[in-house]
């Protein structure tokens, strides 16, 4: 039988555009909001997708319709590797992005999925309040980026073949880490690495390029990765893998909205970051289900097996990373001082 995941996906596989606001369009201000993960609706689906659905509707209510959001999922709007530079460029309102995705163009980003680094997601919400935050923001406003929502995931692997726990299981297997500096740690366990983003890791596991995805366990389920998957190595009770996936928008677009405007989207979208963990929370446990469910056996990572992976990281990720530049050896010991 199928699950109402499964079935909003299938309804939605084609690109959705959901329009919230009541004011005339002459009148209103539209917000595109675009993010590469499954369409649904307010209520049911990727809480990924219902957060920025919600966001629309809510800046819509607050504004009197002045706002108006649309909202498109599954990277229909614009490809998932081009959102962040789109959103720089003012070429792109808004998207629920994960930041380490943009690696390639901003090496600073990296931090948001650096291994062992967060280890609980009052760890990774705390860094909103301290320097490490404040630095981040800083930093991103610099490059034309406005942080809105700040959601963390914990994250799971998905493998063909075996399990993957500790670092010894990785050696000879090919594996989706899902950043720089979690393939540079795989790479070091043994694993050989693809750099794939979360919504082309089924069809990779389905061909054989890839045996092993880690990825949010939102993502896990959300794109289905249990029917090419004989093994779930769940993040529920300990986790060396936590990304930072904000809702964020382009500061060039950000800058010329009239200040009510900007208080509201800032207000909504800090208001929206419970919800955000409340949903990432409820995925973790919610991933066994499915997987045992699909007939998969089903592994929890304990406290010693997310250190043996974390001394592994600062000996080779943390050390590469903050010799980047500047901005990344301080992000790296203000967040290690956050912990």
């Amino acid at each position: 039988m199928l699950s109402r995941r499964h079935l909003l996906v299938s309804a939605l596989a084609a690109p959705a555009v959901l329009k919230y606001g009541i004011g005339s369009a002459q009148a209103a201000t539209t917000l595109k909001i675009s993010h590469q993960f499954p369409g649904g609706t307010i209520d049911k689906g990727d809480f990924r997708d219902r957060l920025c659905r919600k966001f629309a509707e809510e800046i819509s209510k607050r504004s009197g319709g002045e706002l108006v959001g649309e909202v498109y999922p599954g990277s229909s709007l614009i490809k998932t590797n081009a959102q962040f530079s789109a959103m720089r460029k003012g070429a792109l309102d808004l998207s629920l992005y994960p930041m380490p995705y943009a690696g390639g163009e901003v090496p600073e980003t990296n931090i948001g999925l650096m291994p062992g680094l967060v280890s609980t997601y009052e760890q990774g919400l705390s860094w909103k309040t301290k320097p490490v935050g404040k630095a981040l923001t800083d930093f991103l406003a610099d490059k034309g980026i406005v942080l809105v929502t700040w959601v963390w995931q914990a994250g799971g692997v998905a493998s063909r073949s075996k399990a993957l726990l500790s670092p010894d299981d990785a050696k000879g297997l090919k594996v989706r880490g899902g950043s720089r500096e979690m393939d540079m740690v795989l790479q070091q366990a043994g694993a050989a690495v693809l750099s794939v983003p979360s919504n082309e890791i089924y069809a990779a596991m389905q061909t054989g390029a890839c045996d092993a995805g880690i990825t949010s366990s939102t993502s896990l389920i959300s794109f289905r990765l249990e029917e090419v998957a004989k093994h779930l190595t769940s993040g529920a009770d300990a986790s060396y893998w936590f990304m930072l996936e904000p809702l964020m928008m382009s500061k060039a677009i950000f800058d010329k909205l009239p200040k009510n405007h900007q208080d509201i989207i800032l207000s909504v979208g800090a208001e929206l970051e419970a919800f955000g963990k409340q949903g990432a929370q409820a995925d973790d446990i919610e991933v066994a289900k499915v997987y045992e469910k699909a007939g998969a056996k089903v592994d929890k990572l304990d406290a010693a097996t997310v250190e043996k992976w974390a001394a592994i990281a600062r000996d080779t990720a943390w050390k590469d990373y903050g010799k980047k530049t500047a901005t990344c050896a301080s992000l790296l010991k203000l967040a290690a001082d956050a912990a």
